[in-house]
């Protein structure tokens, strides 16, 4: 799961909240750590920008607030063990098997429910409910909340003229009430320019070494304090 990988959960209340650390590196590959200077400070902020900003449509974040630069407070939460992709345009893997063009715009998002990190990690929905996963009700307000999401982000960007091609969304339940608990780093959200001039953007898909991290998350968390 993205919030397990990326991140490092300290102790700040035994009983209502935990804080989230971000550190200053990310993995590009399995078994390699790349450092990038501020990026901690930099996730921090792009995701509290967004949490803040999707509470404002009713949207239930488990995100409280921003401790320090790079630490954020949630509720606390127990994560469920899926996360739910949203795809606006066609990634690769969609455009070999359904004859696509990548990048290609989609008319309706497409759900795909993800087991684990691995490529074969795609599940459906009867899988979620076969293996408890989480319950028929849960499954119904996350795909509700999938789709306010989505909606939200893609007006936004739309207003700047960019195109959301992904979004992956992470869910935690606390008092038995489903939360959204992850994630606005250029580790989920990936977005385009609407122009075709994407020759000097970073492809958000191969955010392969520190540089790419670093000018992609840069713009990132410029529009935070824009």
């Amino acid at each position: 799961m993205i919030f397990e990988q990326f991140k490092t959960t300290l102790p700040f209340d035994d009983q209502n909240y935990l804080v989230v650390e971000y550190p200053d590196f990310f993995y590009p590959a399995k078994d390699r750590k790349a450092k990038v200077k501020d990026l901690g400070k930099k996730f921090a902020a792009i995701n509290a920008f967004f949490y803040d900003y999707l509470k404002k449509y009713h949207i239930p974040c488990a995100y409280v607030k921003q401790t320090n630069d790079n630490s954020l407070v949630y509720i606390k939460f127990k994560e469920l063990p899926f996360s739910v992709k949203i795809l606006n345009s066609v990634d690769k893997r969609t455009a070999k098997l359904f004859a696509k063009k990548e990048g290609e715009n989609l008319e309706l998002p497409v759900f795909e429910y993800h087991y684990g990190t691995s490529k074969d990690s795609i599940i459906c929905e009867s899988h979620l409910i076969a293996f408890d996963l989480c319950t028929n009700e849960d499954l119904k307000i996350i795909n509700r909340i999938c789709s306010k999401v989505n909606a939200v982000l893609k007006a936004f960007f739309e207003r700047r003229n960019e195109t959301v091609a992904e979004v992956i969304c992470n869910f935690g339940k606390y008092e038995d009430k489903i939360y959204l608990i992850d994630d606005f780093s250029p580790m989920s959200l990936k977005i385009f320019p609407n122009n075709g001039d994407d020759k000097k953007w970073v492809n958000p898909y191969k955010l392969n070494t520190s540089a790419e991290m670093k000018k992609y998350t840069d713009y990132l968390y410029n529009i935070t304090n824009a």
